[in-house]
């Protein structure tokens, strides 16, 4: 079985889909699929069923879902030709609650997390090359926010907002690597997307303003902070960091002593990281 949660939720057993169109078959498929292989209690699958408030039905419809998701599976199987192996083998009742058996398939959501940890060691190392290269191969995997066809309830929307936070860390960590890699240039188009698209996060402004000041883009590195200060002003009445202060401070030093908002030929850029 083959799981994909990082977007649209596609879950297939021989390449054929069992993924139910119904809202709540879905919602028992994602809250499986998303700890597949481990045991999911009947009271958790109730409470993001219902949110507190089950009818007094609960346990009889939840049967009911999961004897529609096994119907799914029984076709995909049949897809396959005659086996051994039954849907009950793979959405399996268990003592208090149920599994969903993936026998050694895939998951987009396991597969980032090992490319972004190899990642992330890589980086640490000191080889960024290789660094960026798996942080980049564990972002490809996304195809948009996780589960996004999925009415989601209060435990997964917190899955889901974790997996997001842990993409925006392993982008972070990529663009940090290709800066340390001199591809400041081709971070441009990038950056102006994601801060624009994240107003407040900082780091990616910092970054931002670091790429336009190596690219010789002084009075738009500036501009960047100036947006930002002003943002948090109104969203929070913050100021930027102090790294993001000093930052600032550098590259307006650096734009007054030479004087130009382009880098000439041997200019001094200044290094800050």
């Amino acid at each position: 079985m083959d799981i994909e949660i990082l977007g649209a939720l596609i879950v297939t057993e021989g390449r054929v889909s069992i993924t139910p169109t119904a809202p709540k078959a879905r919602q028992v498929l994602a809250l499986l699929a998303f700890f597949a292989d481990q045991v999911v209690p009947v009271s958790a699958l109730i409470e993001e069923l219902w949110a507190g408030r089950p009818p007094r039905s609960a346990r009889t419809t939840l049967q009911t879902y999961v004897l529609q998701l096994r119907e799914l599976i029984t076709g995909a199987l049949a897809a396959q030709g005659p086996g051994a192996v039954s849907a009950k083998d793979i959405l399996v009742t268990c003592p208090g609650g149920y599994l969903l058996n993936t026998r050694g398939g895939t998951s987009d959501a396991k597969e980032f997390e090992r490319l972004a940890g190899l990642g992330y060691r890589a980086v640490g190392e000191g080889d960024h090359a290789d660094g960026a290269r798996l942080l980049r191969d564990s972002l490809v995997l996304w195809r948009g926010a996780p589960f996004a066809d999925v009415q989601l309830g209060k435990q997964m929307e917190l899955e889901a907002a974790r997996l997001e936070e842990s993409r925006l860390c392993a982008l972070d960590q990529r663009i940090e690597a290709d800066l340390q890699l001199g591809r400041h240039r081709e971070l441009l188009a990038e950056l102006t997307v994601l801060v624009s698209r994240y107003r407040t996060h900082e780091n990616l402004c910092r970054q931002f303003m670091i790429a336009l000041q190596r690219s010789g883009r002084w009075s738009e590195a500036l501009d960047v902070y100036r947006k930002l200060r002003g943002t948090l002003a109104r969203e929070s009445g913050l100021e930027p960091s102090v790294v993001l202060r000093q930052l600032h401070r550098s590259i307006l030093l650096a734009h007054t002593h030479t004087g130009s908002t382009a880098a000439e030929p041997g200019s001094r850029v200044v290094r800050v990281v």
